[in-house]
């Protein structure tokens, strides 16, 4: 039963092929394509209104040179969302529960926010390493400690995404499990875990969209110190 549990955040594969590159690929079909007509229907026009308000909030604190990354942060947070979401769904497979995975996000991102803020300014990105003030026997210890928060940054990032994904779906298996082993023995205590199932369930949607939102606002931080 232990391993059962884990089962659900294996890669899907079909005699022997992997399938995580479908589903990777498969929530872009879902999203509505734009149209040459004047006035769009209301999902486009909803989505639409959805990423210019995301859009706007996002580069509110950047300045211009951090606008370029508008496209890249606004499309991440789309499709983190819509991963995150459709694996919710029964007999699904959520690509954002592999750490790997949101690594392989998280690690290029940061480590571009980083090139790109010694490109442009190395003495103001250095500065960040050592405060202004210190005692000279700190500096060694402060560096080598501003130094490690730095390097793990994208670490954070991608097991923050993974631990609260997998936590959320363990825990919904586990409560599904005992409402329907509850069913036969104890059916008000059965109804009564069904109901916090569901509870639990629309709780998880909204830790799917922050989780997403968080990932992206974390991500535009950290430009915004190297821009």
């Amino acid at each position: 039963m232990t391993l059962s549990f884990f089962n659900q955040f294996a890669s899907p594969t079909l005699l022997g092929i992997p399938l995580i590159a479908i589903a990777l690929a498969l929530p872009w079909v879902l999203f509505p394509t734009p149209s040459s007509r004047w006035l769009n229907n209301r999902l486009s026009t909803l989505q639409g209104w959805f990423i210019n308000r995301f859009t706007q909030q996002l580069l509110l604190p950047l300045n211009v040179g951090g606008h370029k990354w508008a496209l890249l942060l606004t499309s991440l947070m789309v499709f983190l969302i819509t991963l995150n979401t459709l694996g919710l769904l029964p007999y699904t497979f959520t690509p954002t529960t592999q750490l790997s995975m949101n690594m392989g996000f998280a690690v290029p991102l940061w480590l571009a926010t980083v090139i790109i803020g010694l490109r442009t300014q190395p003495t103001h990105a250095l500065g960040h390493l050592l405060p202004e003030g210190t005692p000279t026997l700190l500096i060694p210890v402060l560096i080598i400690i501003e130094t490690i928060s730095l390097l793990i940054r994208p670490l954070a990032l991608g097991v923050r995404l993974t631990a609260n994904l997998t936590a959320g779906h363990l825990l919904i298996q586990l409560i599904a499990t005992a409402a329907f082993v509850l069913l036969p023995l104890m059916p008000t205590v059965a109804i009564l875990t069904a109901t916090l199932l569901f509870l639990l369930t629309l709780l998880e949607v909204a830790v799917a969209m922050i989780q997403a939102y968080v990932f992206v606002l974390l991500l535009s931080l950290y430009l915004q110190e190297n821009v």
